[in-house]
């Protein structure tokens, strides 16, 4: 499995590409990532005024630490193709492909990318919200070395399964739990699905709770407000990161003493206790470099 370049994706989201105001504002949130929404948030008339404002902000720039994605419509819609080939080449970091059920489907946005003078830099982000997804969703993640991320559309899965809400989300556990192990299995970042309801904060923080206990690296979010509840969530605690370099540190002095194990807070540790824990260091300090600040021993930002 190839390894991921750590980088904070706990808060990712989504900005109207019609509304230059949002986009504006996005340059100052403290959200990982701010994706640029051509599909779901434009009406149809809109479409191709909000795909050029989307190139000119990121043209003009300002968006600082934030990973920069656009999100397309799909490439059997009359807007879809246009909007590959104008973020080929846009300056953004990733582009995010809607409702993807098949390998194929990959390897078709892959191939007009790369028709579209793509750089190899250029990641493909898509979006996995479908039943026959779920399904297929191995095929999915394997299909093109471009792939870099799985997206839960968890509010189109929930209305084809016809599902009913619940705080649990107890009719997404086994699609979220298997996209989570097709990302994990072929090296992707996977993001959880956003949560609608933009007034009920405490059913936000239940599901980025959820979310995060899965394995998600972090949430797709439709408001500013909810950037909070996500970075928290997503974020490693300043208590895991102190324990994991101790579990680093114990480990690097057992090695030198000729042991395999050790013990740190009565735990046996031993590898994979210590890759875990050089993961959790490195998210933090990523996090940190990210804000422009640095963390002390404990992972507290100093």
């Amino acid at each position: 499995m190839p390894d991921v370049p750590i980088r904070p994706r706990r808060s990712a989201l989504f900005m109207p590409g019609s509304n230059a105001r949002a986009i504006e504002k996005a340059r100052a949130l403290h959200c990982d990532v701010v994706i640029l929404d051509l599909e779901d948030a434009v009406a149809p008339d809109a479409k191709a005024d909000a795909r050029a404002r989307v190139l000119a902000s990121l043209a003009a720039g300002g968006f600082g630490h934030r990973e920069r994605v656009v999100r397309v419509n799909g490439l059997d819609t009359p807007w879809g193709h246009a909007d590959l080939v104008a973020a080929a080449t846009s300056g953004a970091e990733a582009v995010l492909v809607p409702k993807v059920e098949s390998g194929d489907m990959v390897r078709r946005v892959a191939a007009v990318l790369a028709d579209a003078g793509a750089p190899d830099a250029l990641a493909l982000w898509v979006m996995v919200e479908t039943p026959r997804a779920m399904l297929d969703v191995r095929d999915v993640a394997s299909a093109h070395p471009r792939l870099g991320a799985l997206v839960m559309g968890t509010s189109d899965l929930a209305k084809d399964l016809h599902a009913r809400q619940s705080r649990g989300r107890e009719a997404l556990v086994t699609g979220l739990g298997l996209s989570l192990l097709a990302a994990r299995a072929h090296g992707l970042v996977a993001l959880d699905g956003v949560h609608a309801d933009i007034a009920d904060a405490e059913g936000l923080e239940a599901a980025c709770r959820q979310g995060a206990i899965l394995g998600f690296d972090g949430k797709t979010l439709v408001h500013p407000s909810q950037i909070d509840a996500a970075n928290r969530a997503f974020g490693p605690e300043p208590g895991e990161v102190d324990r994991a370099r101790r579990i680093i540190a114990a480990h690097a002095a057992a090695m030198a003493a000729g042991r395999g194990v050790t013990m740190v807070d009565g735990r046996m540790i031993e590898a994979l206790h210590v890759a875990e824990a050089r993961r959790l260091v490195a998210t933090a300090d990523a996090i940190a470099a990210a804000e422009g600040r640095s963390t002390d021993a404990a992972g507290v930002p100093t």
